[in-house]
Formats: structure tokens, C-alpha cells, sequence
């Protein structure tokens, strides 16, 4: 049988690392032949969560982020395929860095950095990149983009599936049988519990929980959490880092004089809160039964999946990976079959999920 090999790279809003994943789409069938997670330089993941987090920069400064994210992509694209002797691919799907999402107002845009044309030269290979700002043009938020994937490996007739990643924002993919797609972010997922241990422990994430175990869950802040005005928005609806970041937490925080680790706790029950509250309220939900197939670094943290559990003891809960799609590759594999959509100029995104007035193929194409 002929391989049909795309490559896709996801470096999302946690800053945790580059994920690299090498997918073979054919006949309709998708599967992860090699993956790989590549550590950002330190220099590097600095100077994004400065920008990311200040809002601010200069051009100069802007401009060489951008060259020393897509220099970065395309080594460790040529370590990954030199690793794995990977040949024939027929093209890269990437990401790219998302520095600001603001998808209201009257002006809406997105920036993804991370230059695809240093990608393309370095490797040798077609990269498609830029995948929101279609959708955006068509009146679309540009996010989430992954639930079309989702549907094309999940959907069943026979029980309601809901998708969940809870990467640095979470998002979900809501499969309901003879019902439209729809998706959005529900908030905030590992983003402000790894700012905090950062801030406090100098640690870049709470390993299984335990930190945020040792503590307790304050109800008064929250509910100050909740005020944030996003939580109440209807769908089609998405957010990153421009909203929920260390800044937001300090303001928050500032007529509260509790510890540390008080402050986790109830950063892993506002994650795992804020999901079950928009699941609980799904439209359209019947008598089939609910899975919620979990994927992201946060399906790792055993205490958001224990809240997930208690908030919502009618649904069947696991990892993607238990359906045989790795949880920690997900999105990786989703810009791979992104980019297999573009090159084929098959459409991509779900209005149903974003809010834009038609469907059309994602993404901009880079030669080699």
C-alpha cells in the first residue's frame, strides 16, 4: 500500500515543547507512525512568554523571535526525520507560535510566528502554515481548528463524544449524533498552574497535582475567577494567553491573603470547573451515552482528572489514548491532517464550531 506521509508540528500556549508528529493518511485511514517532543531553548521560551505576556514589543525584537522560532521548527524537523530515516514526506503542517488571539472587536486578527519559509528552505519540504486568518476573513474566530479532525476520527452514532484538550487553554470538540459540530475554549487549562509554580516553586508544571494537593480549594476567590466576564460568553467563543495569564491572577488575588498552594488548588478546580460547567450545559445532549475522551498535558494531571471525575459522575471519562490516539500528539497530528486538507484543497474548518460564514480550506502554502 502507498504511504501518504505528512508531518505536523504544534507548539501551543503552554510552552511546554515542540511536538512533532510523523502521520500517514491513506484511505481514509490515519495513523501516527513517529512522534517526537523537542524542548524550547530557554533564551527563546522567555522571550515568547515576555511577549506573549507584556503585549508588547519592538519590530527588531518581533523579527528575530519570529527567524529563531522557524529556525528552531526546521532543526528539529530535520533531527526528527534524520532520527526516524523518514523520507518521501509529502508535506509539513505548522502551527506556528500564537503571541495574540483577538478574534472580537472591530479590528480581528491572529499572530502565529515562527517564519514557514526558513521551514521549507531548511528541510526541503512544502509547509503550510497560517491555518486561522482563513477562517477569520470568513467572520470566524480562527479557533479551535482541531474539532474537524476530531470528527473525522471520533464521530459514532451511538454515543455522545466529547473531545477535550486541555493544553495551556482548554477547548472541546462536541460529537453529538445527527446534531452539528460545535467547539470552543471553556477557559483557562494548564496555563495559569504552570505561570503559579513557576512563580512559586520554579517549577514549570505540577506533576500529577501533588503541589496543588496539599491545599485547598477557596471558595470565595473562586468565585472571584468566575466573574471574569469570558466564562459567561455564548459559543462560538476563544481565548489564550492575551486574557489568562499571571497578570490576570495577580489582580485577582490581590484581597486574598492565602498560601501558595490554597492558590493551586483552586486554579485546578477553576480548570476543571469551568469544562464541566459548559459540558453540563451542552445543548442538545439525548439519552445516548456520554464519553469525554481527554487528551493534552492536562490528561496527565491526575487531580484535574479526579475533579473531572467528581464533576461529572454520569460520564465515561478517558484518555484519547485509550481509543488508540495519543493524547499527548493530538493537535500535532491534527496540523499534519491539516496540512494534508490544503495541499488537497479540501475544506477544513466547521463554521458550526467557528462562527465563520462558510467552509473553506486552511492554510498557506510555503514551497519547497
Amino acid at each position: 500500500m502507498q504511504h501518504s506521509l505528512y508531518i505536523g508540528v504544534m507548539s501551543g500556549t503552554s510552552l511546554d515543547g515542540v511536538d512533532i508528529a510523523l502521520v500517514d493518511i491513506s484511505n481514509n485511514n490515519i495513523s501516527l507512525i513517529a512522534s517526537e517532543c523537542y524542548a524550547i531553548p530557554e533564551d527563546l521560551k522567555l522571550a515568547l512568554l515576555t511577549l506573549c505576556e507584556k503585549k508588547y514589543s519592538s519590530l527588531e525584537k518581533l523579527g528575530q523571535i519570529d527567524h529563531q522560532l522557524g529556525k528552531l521548527y526546521a532543526t528539529t524537523i530535520n533531527d526528527f526525520i534524520q532520527k526516524y530515516q523518514i523520507k518521501d514526506v509529502i508535506a509539513i503542517g505548522c502551527h506556528g507560535q500564537t503571541v495574540f488571539h483577538s478574534p472580537n472587536g472591530g479590528y480581528p486578527f491572529t499572530m502565529q510566528i515562527g517564519d514557514s519559509n526558513i521551514i521549507a528552505a531548511k528541510t526541503g519540504i512544502t509547509t503550510v502554515a497560517d491555518f486561522r486568518r482563513k477562517d477569520m476573513a470568513f467572520c470566524g474566530q480562527g479557533a479551535p481548528l482541531v474539532p474537524a479532525f476530531h470528527q473525522s476520527i471520533f464521530a459514532t452514532d451511538d454515543k455522545n463524544r466529547i473531545v477535550l484538550n486541555i493544553g495551556g487553554i482548554s477547548n472541546i470538540t462536541v460529537l453529538i449524533p445527527n446534531q452539528p459540530v460545535i467547539g470552543f475554549d471553556t477557559g483557562p487549562g494548564n496555563v495559569l498552574l504552570d505561570s503559579w509554580i513557576m512563580e512559586k516553586q520554579s517549577q514549570p508544571y505540577d506533576k500529577d497535582g501533588n503541589w496543588a494537593k496539599t491545599g485547598k480549594v477557596n471558595r470565595s476567590l473562586l468565585n472571584e475567577f468566575f466573574d471574569e466576564s469570558y466564562f459567561a460568553l455564548p459559543y462560538p467563543k476563544s481565548t489564550g494567553r492575551e486574557l489568562f495569564n499571571l497578570s490576570w491572577l495577580k489582580q485577582k488575588l490581590v484581597k486574598y491573603d492565602l498560601s501558595p498552594q490554597d492558590i493551586q488548588a483552586t486554579l485546578v478546580e477553576l480548570t476543571a470547573k469551568s469544562i464541566a460547567d459548559q459540558l453540563i450545559n451542552l445543548p442538545h445532549l439525548n439519552n445516548l451515552p456520554c464519553e469525554l475522551l481527554v487528551c493534552g498535558g492536562g490528561a496527565r494531571n491526575l487531580l484535574i482528572m479526579e475533579r473531572l471525575a467528581k464533576l461529572l459522575p454520569n460520564w465515561q471519562i478517558m484518555t484519547t489514548d485509550k481509543l488508540g490516539i495519543s493524547s499527548d500528539y493530538m493537535e500535532a497530528m491534527a496540523f499534519a491532517w491539516l496540512a494534508y486538507c490544503r495541499i488537497n484543497n479540501l475544506t477544513s474548518n466547521l463554521p458550526s464550531v467557528t462562527g465563520a460564514t462558510q467552509a473553506v480550506s486552511l492554510g498557506v502554502i510555503y514551497p519547497k
